[in-house]
């Protein structure tokens, strides 16, 4: 089964770097999957979860805060303002980056950014309940 080369790089360290099957991304634009063969681009992240399927078909998740996606023809290189592999994904961490950006929307004046704020709290609260927290 053909792969590509996967990086899930955080200013701390690098989660993650080898050859997956397939990589789901939660994008400004919307949820988007990512195979060999796909259309090189540049994409924003939204706050969520990526999922990624190894060489092997062994499944692995982690959460972003927010972050670029530079994809290849080669490979997918995530680059993120921080990353919570999953055994460091609980309940507590989840409400501190719901609290951060509620904390943020308070101080914003700008509707826009309030706006964009309130999205992450949102995507957040599916983060939650996608996990079952």
């Amino acid at each position: 089964m053909a792969t590509l080369l996967f990086e899930l790089i955080s200013p701390e360290r690098v989660l993650f770097s080898g050859d997956v099957r397939a990589v789901m991304l939660p994008a400004t634009e919307g949820d988007m999957t990512v195979m060999p063969g796909h259309e090189p681009t540049i994409v924003m992240l939204n706050p969520g979860i990526v999922a990624l399927t190894d060489a092997q078909g062994h499944g692995h998740r982690a959460f972003v805060r927010s972050g670029f996606v530079e994809i290849t023809n080669s490979g997918v290189s995530v680059l993120a303002e921080r990353v919570l592999p999953p055994e460091e994904l609980t309940r507590d961490r989840l409400d501190e980056e719901i609290l951060r950006f509620e904390t943020m929307r308070d101080a914003l004046r700008d509707e826009k950014a309030r706006r964009e704020a309130e999205f992450a709290i949102s995507r957040l609260e599916q983060v939650k309940t996608t996990l079952s927290f």
